[in-house]
């Protein structure tokens, strides 16, 4: 059985719940588990206070309810299990996991799967400013699994990406991939500006039906439809993430840069109108 964490009221104060993993809770009794502490703002409380706790967590997953876009931290360092929310959820979903699956039927805020190692995170709606990004100071981001995200994004999502997959349904703000080491980034709606700059190595894929803004240290290098992109779309229609019909047919013009950073990038744009 499914345990359930249900949030028992509004919280207009940040609450972080780090601690409350799969792997946590799989060996505890209710009683113990509603004794783990979180911290409401700089107040460390026992998890039943904020949440009412049912189920059993013997099947190691998690199922969050509520409003919870003023709860952090949710499945940060996961490992194993599984981890459904009902509802918004914080920033920091899924930071740092290395293994498992996230589900969020709802919005999610910043930093979703922050320097992630593994594992799959999935957002059936928005999610905020930099995805699979590093956190300031590191010099690595998402370094493998995958995120996707049904709707919009924000910017800087991939910065500084590693290994992995970035998937977004919807529009992206700008500077996708910014600074991108290696790793594949998908945005199907329309994006902001300056996309890939900064990146080493790595792939960016710019799908929308409207032409994006280029850096002038891209260079157009020629049109293509690579073997790869059948299976990888087939791989996201696998997992539950919608794919534009479009796409199975058109070709792709290919951009290599940024060259400031030795040109070894690729900006794949869908050839829809030319």
């Amino acid at each position: 059985m499914t345990l359930s964490l249900q949030l028992k009221q509004a919280v207009s104060v940040p609450v972080e719940v780090e601690e409350i993993l799969p792997e946590s809770v799989r060996d505890k009794s209710l009683a113990e588990i509603e004794r783990l502490n979180l911290f409401h703002g700089n107040r460390r409380l026992p998890l039943a206070e904020l949440f009412k706790v049912t189920g059993s967590a013997d099947d190691q997953s998690l199922r969050w309810q509520g409003d919870l876009s003023g709860v952090h931290w949710i499945g940060t360092k996961m490992t194993v299990g599984e981890i459904v929310v009902e509802g918004d959820a914080g920033r920091h979903l899924g930071s740092e996991m290395s293994g498992g699956e996230i589900q969020v039927h709802g919005k999610a805020g910043d930093w979703v799967g922050g320097e992630m190692r593994g594992g799959l995170i999935h957002v059936h709606g928005s999610a905020g400013h930099l995805v699979g990004a590093a956190y300031r100071g590191s010099q690595r981001g998402m370094s493998g699994g995958t995120i996707l995200v049904d709707g919009s994004v924000g910017n800087e999502i991939g910065h500084t990406m590693r290994r992995g997959l970035i998937a977004v349904g919807g529009e992206a703000g700008d500077l996708v991939g910014f600074s991108m080491l290696a790793g594949t980034i998908l945005v199907f709606g329309e994006a902001g500006i300056r996309h890939g700059a900064g990146m080493r190595r790595g792939t960016i894929g710019l799908w929308s039906e409207t032409e994006p803004s280029m850096l002038p240290s891209f260079r157009r290098a020629c049109r293509i439809r690579p073997l790869a992109i059948g299976m990888v779309l087939a791989d996201l229609r696998r997992r539950g993430f919608s794919v534009p019909e479009r796409l199975d047919r058109c070709q792709f013009d290919l951009y290599n840069g940024d060259f400031i950073e030795g040109g070894r990038g690729e900006l794949l744009v869908a050839a829809l109108r030319k």
